[in-house]
């Protein structure tokens, strides 16, 4: 007779309890519900997840075929093949006008490997690490996960959410051992202009042992006229400084899962060691793939970038004319932050709200923490036609 196995009869598994301190990022969970409304019938509009809705340009595509057809179907060196490290290095001096050692750049498997690397190796109990507020959600995730205190770094909506150095330079204390930078910057599309940069910088020479992680994965999206401000452009920090990029959202390339990092060199052999003990390396086809971005014709960047601006300008014009909504014009990025205070809802309500009863994904700012408190994330990467859709949508909703 077949014993049939009672699933509340068995223990609940003990776990480590640094695993409640781990945190998650919500646009997935709101991805995984806009896709349940979706398969039952409802007519969803996704303003909520951060990718590129263009494909990977035919080039790249081509490129890992070719890979695989050639037969690079093994194993690669845990930091890359040589070839993709030297074609990062020399796309770093192409863009930023740095010239650093190919040997620095570690591949990993898209950018929240650095992040994650960035904490093991910096943060440890009686440790502070500063991190972007509003900000990606996993930073503040993984600096808890190593069992440092994190410290937010308030970026608000009066400096057009771009940090202020003095304000920074005040949080350090002897406790500081890393700062996390992010610009262009997710959620909010700030950008930190270069005189900012600048006294950051200048304030960090009184302070030599604070090492700088500095995610510029959306540096190649700015407008107006902004260029982008590296942080490895700066000789006199450079040996302390941690670049994060990649392909995700430049090449459109998210799930692809390819990124790079550019570590001092005194670091980079404990960064690789993570790297085996993790992934062992980045599937080669893959590699191949990103080399190929980044030596190719760069037209389908130029026009992805081009067409985002224009959704800006659309989207930011749409949410001034909510009543409750007021949006400062995003620098970078492909995301608009509005303040929604006006409405009288509480963020996570209006998240839900718009998606459940007008079929708008869109994220709560407190999703990044908690100076998002009064905003939504909006991804502006979908159609102008979709984008005044949803506006009209939530127009819809709020007055009736």
């Amino acid at each position: 007779m077949a014993t049939t196995l009672d699933a509340t009869a068995i223990d609940a598994p003990t776990l480590a309890a640094r695993m409640s301190t781990l945190g998650t990022e919500t646009a997935f969970e709101v991805l995984a519900r806009a896709g349940q409304l979706a398969a039952q019938g409802k007519d969803i509009i996704n303003l909520g997840i951060g990718q590129p809705d263009f494909r990977t340009p035919d080039h790249i595509v081509e490129a890992a075929c070719k890979a695989l057809r050639d037969g690079h179907h093994g194993y690669t060196p845990a930091a890359g093949i040589p070839a993709l490290r030297e074609a990062v290095a020399a796309d770093i001096q192409r863009r930023i006008g740095v010239g650093i050692d190919p040997g620095q750049v570690l591949i990993v498997p898209g950018g929240k490997v650095t992040m994650f690397f960035v904490a093991m190796l910096y943060g440890e109990p009686g440790v502070e690490i500063m991190y972007p507020n509003p900000g990606f959600p996993i930073y503040e995730s993984v600096i808890r996960f190593s069992g440092a205190t994190p410290v937010p770094i308030p970026l608000l909506e009066e400096n057009g959410f771009a940090f202020s150095a003095e304000d920074v330079l005040s949080r350090i204390t002897p406790k500081t051992r890393l700062i996390m930078l992010n610009s262009p910057a997710n959620p909010t599309g700030g950008a930190v202009p270069k005189e900012e940069m600048d006294k950051l910088v200048k304030g960090l020479l009184d302070h030599p042992t604070v090492t700088i992680m500095s995610d510029e994965i959306y540096g190649q999206m700015l407008y107006d006229g902004r260029q982008h401000v590296s942080m490895l452009s700066y000789p006199e920090i450079r040996d302390r400084v941690i670049l994060l990029d990649g392909w995700s959202k430049t090449y459109a390339m998210t799930g692809w899962r390819l990124g790079y990092s550019v570590w001092p060199k005194a670091v980079l052999p404990h960064a690789e060691k993570l790297a085996v003990n993790c992934h062992s390396c980045v599937n080669a086809a893959t590699q191949y793939a990103g080399i190929a971005a980044l030596t190719g014709p760069q037209d389908a960047v130029h026009a992805m970038v081009k067409a985002f601006d224009e959704r800006r300008r659309v989207i930011v014009s749409e949410l001034n004319q909510i009543p409750g909504f007021r949006c400062v014009e995003p620098g970078g990025a492909f995301y608009a932050f509005p303040n929604v205070e006006g409405t009288g809802i509480a963020t996570k309500q209006l998240q839900t709200r718009l998606l459940e009863e007008a079929g708008v994904a869109v994220i709560a700012g407190t999703s990044f923490g908690k100076y998002g408190e009064g905003y939504l994330r909006f991804s502006y990467a979908n159609s102008t036609e979709n984008i005044r859709e949803a506006m009209a949508r939530i127009r819809r909703l709020l007055s009736a």
